[in-house]
């Protein structure tokens, strides 16, 4: 297990690019709209990890009601894993509690959220990435 990504919560992707591609000189990997999760993301790779900006699409879906509510600022911690149902099954029967079922991205990447109850106020993505990728 490792740390994927760290994903933060932006109103402007534009201005947060100014500062993490601009001023910490970070390389922008991909940039993309992802209208199926309501958000507009940019990837920028920092040694075996990523940071994951996110721009929502609308301001009354889960992240404009995450900027609403808190802020600008980190979103969630995402853990990559071998195996997510035994990583769910495990977290599961240790009493941890999910936010949503397995789901899976286009390209094969499977992906679930871990209850921030659970992990005392972090919300964690647990991320199996498709073979070959």
């Amino acid at each position: 297990m490792k740390i994927d990504h760290v994903a933060i919560a932006v109103h402007d992707l534009d201005a947060a690019l100014d500062f993490y591609r601009d001023a910490l000189g970070l390389e922008v990997a991909e940039r993309r709209e992802v209208p199926a999760e309501g958000v507009e993301i940019a990837f920028l790779p920092l040694g075996e990890s990523e940071i994951e900006l996110l721009r929502p699409l609308e301001a009354d879906n889960s992240i404009g009601r995450f900027l609403a509510k808190r802020g600008e600022g980190i979103h969630h911690i995402c853990l990559r894993v071998d195996d997510i149902e035994a990583a769910v099954e495990r977290l599961v029967a240790a009493g941890g509690r999910m936010a949503t079922e397995i789901r899976s991205h286009a390209s094969g990447t499977r992906y679930a959220f871990v209850h921030p109850k659970s992990s005392h106020g972090v919300l964690i993505e647990l991320y199996e990435k498709a073979a070959g990728r």
